[in-house]
This record gives C-alpha cells, structure tokens and sequence, in this order.
C-alpha cells in the first residue's frame, strides 16, 4: 500500500495529494476529493496487518499499560487486535457529516459525494486535512500517555508533522527513555537513546522476543 505521498500514480498522478487533502480541495471540488478517498479505501481494504502490527499487539498482552498512538488512518492497528489506539489524524474506513461533524454509518452513494441523511450537507472522510485541527481529545490524551511514559517507542515516522512530533519530546521532558525505530534519520534521531534501523515490520518483531526472553 503506497503512503500518503508515494500515492500520485495512474489516474492520481495529474494531481498533487496535498491539494486533494484540504477543506478548501474539498469546497472546490468535492466529487474529486472523495473519489480520490475511495480510491485509498480500496488499498486499505485491500492490505492486512505486517508483522509488526501483530507484534504490538503481543506487546500490548506483555505491557497492558502501553498506549498506542497513531498518525496512520487505515485502522490496520484494530485489524491486528490492538486496544484503545488513539488516532491522532482519524480513520479513513470511516464517514463523516462536513457541517455538523458526526459519524455516518448509512447513507445513499448515488450522489457524488453521497449527502448526510440528517442535514444534507456532503459527506466527507473522517480524517484530518492539512491545516485542520486535531481531535483534541486524541491529542490530549496522547500528551499525557507521552508525559507518563517511562519507554517511548517511535515507530515508522518522519518526526516532521507537528503537534504528533512535539509528543516524542514531551517524553523526553518527563525522563522516558527514546527509542527510535526507522529505515532513516530523522530530526528525532539525534535524541533517541536507542536507535534501531530497519522497518518497524522487522525490528518490533525482535524486539517482543527480548521481551520475552
């Protein structure tokens, strides 16, 4: 399943992803905008948790206060079996009211974006667009599972989109210790205590068999 940005290919490659990711995309052109997301539902519906989705889960048995938080919108961490995941940037599988903001299970998709039911207004991923706010109540609760945490793991991630990389800090802040686990530098890497190269679907695989052990 291609990321966020490596998405720009066949039908997608005349436009930008970023610019199908904002409300205003959204107000120019929203039958553009949700076909664009349903095009990427259908790769997520399509993809099954890695390894490494399955060794958090584990982890989670071992650990049951590890807290899991995450910038991914494909909800393959549930799929795996994980509890309690924040989801800081939504959840593409689900559906939302543009006006009134609450979640859609039914609804006719006959009409291009389909409509809410109670108001009328479009229907629209329940994800976060660039230059919108988080849920705040996932990201408060993010903050203060990282404020608490005694082990940070950073899994998989630039480091680079803020408020979620500001959070890995805010552990550091309150004496936990850094683990950073990715196929690259990041701005983060020079503050881990640990850092370990490779794909999250390789390494925390390794890592629940040092648990184990």
């Amino acid at each position: 399943m291609p990321t966020f940005r490596e998405a720009q290919t066949g039908l997608w490659e005349r436009f930008d992803p970023q610019e199908l990711a904002t409300p205003e995309a959204f107000d120019r052109d929203p039958g553009l905008v949700w076909n664009w997301y349903a095009w990427r539902r259908e790769l997520v519906a399509r993809a099954v948790p890695n390894p490494g989705h399955l060794a958090l889960v584990e982890m989670q048995d071992l650990v049951p206060s590890l807290t899991l938080v995450t910038q991914n919108i494909d909800g393959l961490h549930q799929r795996a079996g994980s509890r309690g995941v924040i989801e800081l940037h939504g959840n593409i599988r689900r559906t939302r009211c543009s006006a009134e903001g609450i979640e859609v299970d039914e609804y006719e998709a006959s009409e291009l974006p389909p409509v809410c039911p109670s108001c009328g207004a479009p229907l629209r991923p329940d994800v976060v667009w660039f230059g919108e706010m988080l849920p705040p109540e996932a990201l408060d609760a993010a903050s203060e599972a990282a404020q608490g945490a005694d082990i940070f793991l950073s899994v998989g991630t630039s480091s680079l989109v803020y408020p979620a990389a500001a959070l890995p800090y805010e552990a550091l802040e309150g004496g936990a210790t850094l683990v950073e686990v990715n196929p690259e530098q990041t701005p983060l890497t020079p503050h881990a205590e640990h850092v370990l190269r490779g794909s999250a679907g390789e390494l925390l695989p390794r890592l629940l068999r040092e648990l184990r052990e």
